[in-house]
């Protein structure tokens, strides 16, 4: 297993929902690092005192990852083709974007990323190999 990890959206969500994920995040051993990406989708939906004190602690206490220049391009022209080989909506295309900067975000550290969101990241991979690993 990798000790270089970045968590997608799907499993923070997931944590501070139901908790469900509490004896995994307890038993991953590594450095932990948090995507600007999954935070802004964290932000947009939080909406309760303890989901931003959880923001604003995973924040504090995990360096974050940006997408570079590089990984912004690299997202349009894997997304150009999904929607040549899959005939998605805009609008598919729009909601697969954050995860293309995630995945690419997470290749381009060498992180394992970690999500429970298995169709779209298998998806991803298709076009980019990046270390992934689903609950």
């Amino acid at each position: 297993m990798s000790s270089f990890f970045i968590f997608d959206t799907s499993v923070l969500v997931d944590q501070l929902r139901t908790g469900r994920h509490r004896e995994r995040f307890a038993s991953v051993n590594g450095v932990i690092r948090t995507s600007s990406v999954v935070l802004s989708e964290l932000w947009r939906g939080a909406t309760r005192a303890e989901e931003k004190i959880f923001l604003r602690e995973l924040e504090k206490n995990h360096p974050i990852l940006t997408p570079t220049e590089k990984n912004w391009l690299e997202s349009g022209q894997i997304l150009s083709r999904v929607q040549t080989d899959k005939g998605y909506t805009s609008k598919k295309l729009r909601d697969l974007h954050f995860d293309v900067l995630i995945a690419l975000t997470a290749r381009s550290q060498g992180a394992l990323l970690i999500t429970t969101n298995r169709v779209d990241f298998e998806l991803i991979r298709n076009y980019r190999e990046f270390k992934l690993e689903i609950w």
